[in-house]
């Protein structure tokens, strides 16, 4: 999880009249959650900062340079486009998708910021067999940020009210502290399988394997792993997931996809 404490985001002027409709309509509800008060350009203005203070923070954030390790960057930038060039994800012309690696082997995570800035740690490169596992994990990924999860999030977090109260000045919260709460945000039962789901739809379209994801799950439960890595939370159960992904796959019809094991392994050897 993103870990940031000087965050200062550019909030819309949209956002008070949306606080302003909401506390009026806070009836409104969609399924699985409420309505999200952060506007499009909230998650673009967000992720770009959170970018920064990763960009400023080497010691816990050890960005691998692409200047000395363009094969690599080119491995992961053939994945990402891969989904986006063949899928199709919400706010794709918007967002950022800009791509990164972290060099740290004994961290099995990657997370999407707000915004599409997708960062991967070589633990997890390594520690996948193949290049669809990667993708399936990058395409849940992708969707967190797509789907507008971690605003959504917030709202859930926050509440109408309070954040009403903030825009006007009447709370002794700030929209920064809001934003400091990404630090220990988690997302929902919800927005998880939402995620597992939008990484098979994502998949079905592209090259690759579209039980990528479950593959990677699969590899967890047969290594004895209790429990998932946080980017992928701790709920639902692994092998639930492995279940809904492959029933996923076989209501969307995506038939055989390609696993790239030696191109994968070529990734991998690009990699310090």
């Amino acid at each position: 999880m993103i870990t940031t404490n000087t965050l200062r985001p550019k909030w819309s002027s949209a956002l008070l009249s949306l606080l302003l409709i909401a506390a009026v309509s806070s009836s409104c509800k969609k399924d699985g959650g409420g309505i999200n008060l952060f506007s499009v350009q909230d998650d673009i203005d967000l992720g770009m900062q959170v970018s920064d203070e990763i960009e400023a923070d080497p010691a816990t954030y050890p960005i691998l340079s692409e200047g000395l390790y363009p094969e690599a960057y080119g491995h992961l930038r053939r994945i990402r486009d891969e989904i986006l060039d063949n899928a199709e994800v919400d706010n794709e012309a918007a967002f950022a998708w800009e791509v990164k690696l972290i060099e740290d082997d004994e961290v099995l995570n990657a997370f999407c910021t707000p915004g599409g800035y997708i960062y991967v740690y070589t633990g997890l490169v390594k520690y996948l067999d193949s290049e669809d596992q990667l993708a399936g994990v990058m395409g849940h990924e992708i969707a967190h940020a797509a789907l507008r999860h971690s605003t959504d999030q917030l709202t859930q977090l926050y509440g109408i009210q309070l954040l009403l109260g903030i825009v006007l000045g009447n709370s002794s919260s700030s929209l920064t502290d809001i934003a400091a709460s990404l630090v220990v945000l988690k997302f929902s039962r919800n927005h998880e399988e939402q995620s597992d789901e939008y990484s098979v739809r994502y998949l079905c379209g592209t090259e690759y394997d579209a039980r990528g994801a479950a593959r990677f799950f699969e590899k967890l439960v047969a290594a004895g792993t209790p429990t998932p890595p946080q980017f992928l939370s701790s709920h639902p159960d692994p092998d639930n997931r492995v279940e809904d992904i492959l029933g996923f796959w076989e209501e969307l019809g995506c038939g055989e996809g390609g696993t790239f094991v030696d191109r994968y392994e070529d990734f991998k050897n690009s990699l310090p």
